[in-house]
């Protein structure tokens, strides 16, 4: 959620705010805008909408300036956002930055300032003027009451007044040739350059520039000039940083010629899944090596095992719950990161965590692992971002190495997820001695091909779309199936849902005779996941029901299999694998029709509406 960029150095800083806030298009925002500094101070321009509404806004930026910038166009310090709306609705005066009663201070802010309204309250007393209806407007109004002549200091002061999460950018109009960033929960990096500095809230905005950074930490504050960045705690003592280097090619973040992010990223998951395997099988003993310190004695006490996320990583843990209570015989529970810690879960001693996000910084799921931490449960993290909160808090990492993902709507991270915890699942089985020799070297031999299934699979990417493009005049899609299947309904209804607006639903298949049929009626279209050798008689009948009740049913199947084509309007072939392997590959399918669907109706594919990739607020 929110994007945050800021530049000090020698170059013209408004391209650059503009080319970073694009790169963080992808976290879901609904304002934009920048702040410079100016011979004469901030200057700041902002509009609701899209990045696009800003530069017409600055009329013909990025490339000249327009008169709305006062003179502040070759200006070489400043700060960009781009807003998701929490306190506000989406508007020109709610957008970031903020100032306060004068605009010697600007701000920008992700996260949520808790205690916003006691702190307005008392501003508003003593004489300060508000301006928007945002938290973070509270921000430079408390500067302008703390500042004595050290902005540092007077940032510290009100940082000790704030509670929530939160990640800030600020400059002031009697220190023009710093930035000071503050990070509390909220995700903030600091990117090294050669005479130039950068502050963003996540890698993608700073890899044209440099692949050098810091990756703050709670409670720490940064100090940007051109040429130094200092890091302090939030007593205002020197911390030492471990520089990190950033493994990613910039070129992984662009587009390449497909037509949009998503398309982009469902065609690169082979090399996705190739790069998460990449030195994680052997031969000799048959299984799986991951860099995990787990022994045989703990894996065979351990009572059990807890998966947790939210949304699509919720999904590749149900997956993960049937391989590691099928191959490691461990009962396994799944829970949605936001409601876990609520209910006071019990846990019992000796059990294992596995804490699943794609950013590493989704607020519920990091809070739960916090929880987790408390109680002295070790936490395994599953990600795809190093250097992520999730990561840097775990007690031991599994990533995923799907590369940079921009399109809101997950699909190689998730099947990256898919693939890392059938090897987890695969390293406990071996571990606590449930899985054979035969068995592993079976699955071990399937793992090896998936990503050449999965090219085969997007080889059939033309005839998914016409079915795609067909669904997209649908009112209401219903996704049914069993098991492992049922798993994957929800992730694909969660697809179309979020991308082209159509409602969807899942179910597990024996449930529709329990209320669901109700709703099924003429050319009600039916997506039927039907992969699991030993369920598909149940399917068939389920699939029988409703094409009796006049449903059009698409089917999802094997290839060789006899019985599905019999009870299918359609089928969508995959090819032949062990049936516990086959949801990395029907996932791409899934993906493939809500994308096609949602570019039928003429959505924004790469950022749906209401939706931000990274969701750093509860």
């Amino acid at each position: 959620m929110c994007g945050i960029v800021g530049y000090v150095g020698p170059q013209r800083a408004l391209p650059i705010l503009i080319s970073g806030l694009k790169k963080l298009e992808y976290r879901g925002y609904d304002s934009a805008g920048v702040s410079l500094l100016g011979p004469d101070g901030p200057v700041t321009s902002k509009a609701a909408g899209k990045i696009r509404e800003l530069e017409a806004r600055l009329e013909g930026v990025p490339g000249g300036e327009g008169p709305v910038l006062d003179g502040a166009g070759d200006a070489q310090v400043g700060i960009g956002h781009t807003r998701w709306a929490t306190h506000g609705r989406p508007s020109d005066t709610n957008a970031h930055p903020h100032s306060g009663c004068s605009d010697d201070f600007v701000v920008v802010h992700n996260g949520i300032i808790e205690n916003f309204a006691a702190l307005k309250e008392d501003l508003v007393a003593r004489g300060h003027a508000f301006r928007s209806e945002t938290d973070t407007e509270v921000i430079p109004h408390l500067l302008e009451e703390e500042y004595r002549g050290d902005l540092v200091r007077a940032v510290l002061r009100v940082v000790a007044r704030l509670r929530g999460s939160f990640a800030l950018a600020i400059m002031a109009r009697a220190e023009p040739d710093r930035l000071v960033a503050v990070r509390k929960d909220s995700p903030l990096v600091i990117g090294l350059g050669d005479g130039a500095n950068f502050i963003a809230s996540d890698l993608p905005a700073i890899l044209e520039h440099t692949r050098r950074a810091y990756i703050l930490e709670d409670g720490e504050v940064a100090v940007l000039t051109r040429d130094s960045v200092e890091v302090l705690d939030t007593a205002g003592r020197p911390v030492q940083k471990e520089e990190f280097l950033v493994r990613w090619d910039p070129g992984q973040a662009e587009r390449a010629g497909h037509p949009h992010f998503m398309h982009k990223e469902i065609f690169e998951q082979p090399d996705a899944i190739r790069d998460t395997l990449s030195g994680r099988l052997t031969d000799d003993p048959p299984g799986v090596r991951l860099e995990l310190k787990l022994s045989a004695e703990a894996a065979a006490r351990m009572p059990r095992l807890f998966l947790v996320a939210c949304g699509t990583a919720y999904h590749a843990g149900l997956v993960g719950r049937h391989l590691v209570e099928r191959l490691a015989r461990l009962p396994a529970e799944v829970e949605v990161a936001s409601e876990f810690r609520y209910r006071d879960p019990v846990v019992p001693e000796g059990s294992l965590a596995v804490i699943i996000s794609q950013s590493g910084e989704t607020a519920d799921t990091l809070a739960a692992q916090r929880h987790l931490r408390s109680r002295n449960v070790p936490v395994v993290a599953v990600t795809n971002v190093v250097g992520s909160s999730v990561a840097r808090e775990a007690d031991q990492v599994l990533y995923t190495w799907a590369g940079p993902e921009i399109a809101v709507a997950s699909t190689k991270a998730y099947t990256t997820q898919l693939v890392a915890l059938t090897l987890l699942a695969i390293h406990l089985g071996r571990l606590r001695g449930t899985l054979s020799d035969e068995v592993t070297v079976e699955l071990v031999a399937g793992i090896r091909q998936l990503p050449a299934l999965a090219r085969q699979v997007l080889e059939q990417a033309p005839a998914v779309e016409a079915v795609g493009r067909r669904l997209a005049a649908a009112r209401d899609i219903f996704y049914i199936g069993r098991g492992l299947d049922y798993a994957l309904a929800l992730e694909g209804q969660l697809k179309l849902k979020e991308i082209s607006y159509v409602h969807a639903e899942a179910y597990p298949a024996g449930e529709l005779k329990h209320g669901t049929l109700a709703l099924i009626e003429d050319g009600v279209p039916v997506i039927a996941m039907a992969t699991q050798p030993d369920l598909v008689d149940k399917m068939a009948s389920n699939m029988r029901e409703v094409k009796a009740r006049g449903a059009e049913v698409i089917a999802v199947a094997m290839e060789g299999d006899d019985e599905v084509p019999r009870h299918a309007d359609q089928v969508i072939w995959l090819p032949r694998t062990n049936p516990l392997l086959v949801p990395a590959l029907a996932a791409i399918p899934l993906q493939l029709l809500a994308y096609y669907a949602a570019v039928e109706r003429g959505c924004d594919v790469d950022q749906p509406r209401n939706l931000a990739k990274s969701v750093t607020v509860e």
